[in-house]
């Protein structure tokens, strides 16, 4: 029986649609032992820092402080409170959503980013990161800042996507986050993160204000949505010569995901992570979000590149989180997304005097099984911490869950 005769009808479709697009598609073998995964408690959370705004540490003072507050305060206190929310809150993940650095008080840009992911560096957790729109105004330029997170130890960040040969920014790709280990979803996606550049300021003569979600990062988050909801196929290709795995290998894959033990029933929820936020975000007013608007406007670009809408069509992104408006720290639901804000984490950042800083804390569970094992994801829910003298916990809500979805 050759290959071709074995597919139904629909596989087909399914297979040529794939073989169109393969140009962008990562190269990839058979599921690889994922680098993020549930903990054994069936959960996995991610820990939202942004807008550290980190220059040049002691020396750096703190802004937008109380009186009391002003005296030895500095990039110090902001490492301290990384340091607080990692023992209290135990993350599997640490994301740092842009403006790392605070580029024109940085001397020293390398310097400055060791100093500011030194604690994250420390505990051994994993973490990622974005770059803001501040992150290249000291002695690095923006691919160069990327580049050096990327050198950095336990970081999962990446320059670029390796199969995207023209890309805009730096720093879009993606993570997989695999199932309980030993459970039948252990080499499965349970949980999609998506990181893009958000850029840093418009180079269009014409347009002004901060720049945006270009068409190719947009096709690039297309094609990944779309290769995770058919990872059953793997296709192999070799410069011009392409070739498909065999019937029976083809058939071993796709029960990976879609048979026994476990079956994935339908594309993993995804969580989208950048710094700027999207024009949509000022869709929202105090009866329809939880959390504080506090900014006169949302600064997102001036323009709308679409992106909002790219997610609601790919169907898999159920939150985006980002930072750069550091009064805000509100999240509302549109069009079956929720946009969250995490509110000003660093202490050389602008802020409000007597408003804490504070960070955004995400956390995916797992669905517990009758027969004891774990299935696919059963909620999504985030909450904040405050810097205060006990990193009190403010608005707790669920973003996402199975029943309701």
């Amino acid at each position: 029986m050759s290959f071709r005769s074995g597919l139904s009808a629909t596989t087909s479709v399914v297979l040529l649609l794939l073989i169109a697009s393969v140009s962008f598609l990562p190269i990839s073998a058979l599921a690889a032992e994922p680098k993020l995964r549930f903990g054994s408690n069936g959960e996995f959370k991610i820990l939202q820092v942004a807008d550290m705004h980190f220059a040049d540490g002691k020396s750096t003072p703190c802004l937008d402080v109380l009186p009391s507050q002003v005296k030895g305060c500095s990039d110090l206190n902001t490492s301290a409170f990384i340091h607080r929310m990692i023992l209290a809150e135990k993350p599997n993940l640490i994301v740092f959503t842009g403006d790392n650095i605070y580029g024109p008080d940085a001397t020293d840009a390398a310097k400055s980013l060791n100093a500011a992911f030194a604690p994250a560096i420390a505990s051994n957790i994993p973490w990622a990161a974005v770059l803001g729109n501040h992150d290249q105004e000291s002695t690095l330029s923006r691919e160069g800042v990327m580049k050096h997170i990327v050198g950095l130890k336990n970081t999962l960040s990446q320059v670029n996507p390796p199969e995207a040969k023209s890309i805009d920014g730096f720093g879009n790709y993606n993570l997989e986050v695999g199932g309980v280990k030993g459970s039948s979803f252990e080499n499965k996606s349970a949980l999609n993160l998506y990181f893009l550049d958000s850029g840093d300021y418009s180079t269009v003569p014409s347009i002004p204000g901060y720049g945006w979600i270009k068409a190719s990062q947009q096709f690039w988050f297309e094609r990944t949505s779309s290769k995770l909801k058919v990872t059953s196929l793997t296709v192999i290709f070799n410069e011009k010569l392409l070739s498909i795995l065999n019937f029976n290998q083809f058939i071993a894959l796709q029960q990976a995901y879609v048979s026994k033990p476990q079956p994935q029933k339908g594309p993993a929820p995804g969580l989208a992570y950048f710094h700027i936020p999207l024009p949509e975000y000022a869709r929202f007013d105090e009866s329809n979000f939880i959390g504080v608007k506090m900014e006169k406007g949302i600064s997102s670009a001036s323009v709308n590149s679409g992106f909002f809408s790219t997610m609601v069509g790919a169907g898999d992104v159920k939150a985006v989180f980002t930072g750069h408006d550091h009064l805000n720290d509100f999240c509302g639901k549109l069009a079956d997304i929720h946009l969250c804000y995490a509110g000003g984490f660093g202490y050389h950042a602008y802020g409000k005097a007597g408003w804490s800083r504070r960070a955004r804390v995400v956390v995916a569970t797992l669905e517990k099984l009758e027969e004891g094992g774990w299935g696919g994801i059963k909620s999504i829910r985030t909450w904040k911490r405050l810097d205060d003298r006990r990193l009190t916990t403010i608005d707790s809500q669920e973003l996402w869950s199975k029943s309701s979805s």
